[in-house]
């Protein structure tokens, strides 16, 4: 109870923060928009370097496309992202990832006579690209380990259903879905093991590829302008399954600050906080900060 309502909170404080600004008119028919940006985070120490400290690098590409249609009362607004980043340190053996994500989101709405309420169905796709992996530490050599746990869509979760938006304009809108299904799809690899237990890759059952459930889901989208040259996305999403434990709500939440240092720089700040008993008994937090070279289309 205490994450929902932390996670309402927040998201109330940001749409309402959203619902000041000023409702701009929509253009009838398709609008497309997309972006490229690569972040980058650097440290170097020279051997004499006495203060502590390990050299590393880190990279970040992310990408976003919008493509929206708009006719009289009927609107559909569709959302491509892809979040990959790399870190390396000089003292260790392997690189590791510090974000893999690639999700697509797509919500029609038929509007409700002159309101800011929609007949909606919407669509929510989400999975990684490459490997992760578990790091660990050979006891007798010290060497580093890893051991593979997830791949290509696995896990990967789709989500769609009915359900009603309240919604201002393409840059702030919220969706309920009461009715919505949820698949959860793994390689069967990794539920397959002798010793393997019901529910302990990301829920699905032993031997199994896929797991279904039925819930409510919330979902959020705003975009605004703090001051000048500064610019805030927020994207959260939350689900509670009918059928096993639905006081456990999922959350999704992702924040990215965009500060425009003119039309090819930036520095991005990203935080992204994950809550899904089914992967990890606890929060999932991410944060990435750094200059980005920004390419808009």
């Amino acid at each position: 109870m205490k994450k929902l309502l932390f996670a309402l909170a927040l998201c109330g404080g940001i749409f309402n923060l959203s619902a000041q600004e000023e409702e701009k008119e929509q253009k009838q028919g398709w609008t497309k928009e997309g972006n490229i940006a690569i972040l980058f985070n650097q440290s170097a120490f020279n051997e004499e370097w006495t203060g502590g400290g390990t050299s590393n690098i880190a990279g970040n590409l992310l990408f976003d496309y919008d493509f929206n249609y708009l006719k009289d009362d009927f609107t559909w607004d569709n959302k491509l992202l892809l979040d990959y980043g790399m870190t390396k340190q000089r003292s260790d053996e392997f690189a590791r990832k510090t974000s893999d994500r690639l999700e697509f989101n797509s919500i029609a709405g038929k509007q409700v006579q002159e309101s800011n309420w929609y007949y909606s169905l919407f669509l929510n796709f989400r999975t990684q690209i490459t490997k992760g992996y578990k790091f660990g530490e050979d006891p007798e050599s010290g060497q580093t380990t890893r051991s593979e746990y997830t791949n290509f869509l696995s896990p990967a979760y789709l989500q769609f259903g009915p359900g009603m938006m309240w919604k201002k304009s393409e840059n702030f809108y919220i969706n309920l879905a009461p009715a919505t299904g949820r698949m959860v799809f793994v390689d069967k690899d990794f539920t397959s093991g002798p010793d393997y237990v019901d529910g302990d890759y990301f829920g699905v059952d032993a031997g199994k590829a896929m797991r279904f459930e039925l819930g409510a889901s919330v979902s959020g989208y705003a975009q605004f302008d703090i001051i000048e040259n500064v610019t805030m996305e927020n994207l959260i999403n939350l689900y509670s399954n009918y059928l096993e434990d639905p006081q456990n709500v999922d959350i999704d939440y992702t924040m990215n600050m965009k500060m425009k240092i003119n039309d090819y720089l930036s520095t991005n700040l990203i935080f992204q906080a994950i809550y899904d008993d089914n992967a990890v008994k606890g929060f999932q937090i991410r944060e990435v900060f750094g200059l980005g070279f920004n390419y808009g289309f």
